[in-house]
């Protein structure tokens, strides 16, 4: 995966942010044409909307289909925009291929599903048109990475990731969770990639968008994939979702790029403390396991069952108070110490088993 290529095109000029934006749905032919024209006069060069929409349930609208395709031609006929969509089955990629799609995207649920992915990827084999991966619905890296490998082996080398966020019981005040860690580590994993955010879906409220963004360029994220609708509030899917041209237009405006060769002296030392901190707290982790080894012991001599529930609870409750007083978040420190306390077991564990 080391020769992608950047999801670029020709007549655009490269700079962060890369922004797609347009429609959840082209739901008819006046407010697909609305929306590419009122973008394309702020300077938008990448128009999407969605053909082909599968819904959680049924019932709700699922796109016009095929028909939606001449919208799309006319929309880069007339702006001059490229034009992209999403797709899910062979049919889907074989008809965006002999209608001049530009650009072709994986929704979360297709990218979920190995079958479909490589369904999509022999379609496109031998066409050279780039094409993005969302995330899975569920946090699960590997078979994001995945996706993305199988499309490779199908000759596509212009390949992009897009984070819109992860489905999950407790959703909080967004649509779904971030968790950045994961497209961070992707990014790790795979340098070479062009990364989008989907803030539109992350948030699923489009005061929402906003900050998102920011977070995204703060993070480094190559571009944003923005639902933009000429009538939100009329939209026939998503319509808390979308904004109109003219607040994507205040949007960008308001972003903050900031350069990644900005770092100074300052910050060198500051990065200079921060690996100091590392170095001490993994000494303080090793002393900690040594701790844990003896008290693994000390159970084993007494004929005393490893894991005590009542003082761990009392130690998640204790430390995470701790945490909130100390200006940390209390999630954070429980997540951060239950890993250790599962660290903790095992080498326990591996002392009974001696």
């Amino acid at each position: 995966m080391n020769d992608l290529l950047p999801i670029e095109f020709p007549e655009i000029a490269a700079q962060r942010p890369t922004i797609i934006a347009g429609p959840c749905s082209a739901e008819t032919e006046e407010q697909v044409l609305a929306t590419a024209r009122a973008l394309a006069a702020d300077g938008i060069r990448i128009f999407r909307a969605g053909v082909w929409k599968p819904r959680t349930k049924p019932g709700g609208f699922e796109g016009v289909g095929i028909e939606a395709l001449a919208w799309l031609r006319r929309v880069k006929r007339e702006t001059g925009m490229y034009v992209a969509t999403e797709v899910a089955t062979a049919e889907h990629a074989a008809a965006a291929l002999d209608a001049g799609i530009d650009l072709l995207w994986l929704g979360a649920r297709t990218t979920a599903n190995p079958f479909a992915v490589q369904e999509v990827a022999d379609a496109l084999r031998g066409h050279d048109l780039p094409v993005l991966v969302k995330n899975p619905v569920s946090p699960d890296l590997e078979l994001w990475i995945g996706a993305l490998e199988r499309l490779r082996n199908a000759g596509i080398r212009r390949l992009g990731a897009v984070h819109r966020g992860f489905s999950s019981l407790d959703r909080g005040i967004y649509r779904n969770q971030p968790q950045w860690s994961i497209p961070i580590e992707l990014h790790r994993r795979l340098p070479h990639l062009t990364i989008f955010c989907d803030p539109s879906h992350i948030g699923g409220r489009r005061e929402l968008i906003a900050p998102l963004s920011q977070q995204a360029m703060d993070l480094g994220f190559d571009g944003l994939i923005v639902e933009s609708h000429c009538a939100p509030e009329s939209a026939w899917s998503d319509k808390e979702q979308q904004i109109t041209p003219a607040t994507l237009a205040a949007l960008r405006r308001s972003l903050v790029i900031r350069r990644s060769d900005e770092a100074t002296e300052s910050l060198h030392a500051l990065r200079r403390e921060i690996d100091k901190c590392d170095d001490e707290l993994l000494e303080l982790l090793a002393r900690r396991m040594r701790i844990a080894r003896d008290i693994g012991r000390y159970k084993k001599e007494h004929a005393m069952p490893v894991l005590q529930a009542e003082r761990y609870n009392d130690l998640l409750d204790r430390r995470a108070a701790q945490a909130c007083d100390l200006g940390m978040e209390r999630d954070f420190i429980r997540t951060l110490l239950q890993a250790i306390h599962e660290e903790s077991v095992r080498q326990q564990m591996h002392v009974l088993g001696e």
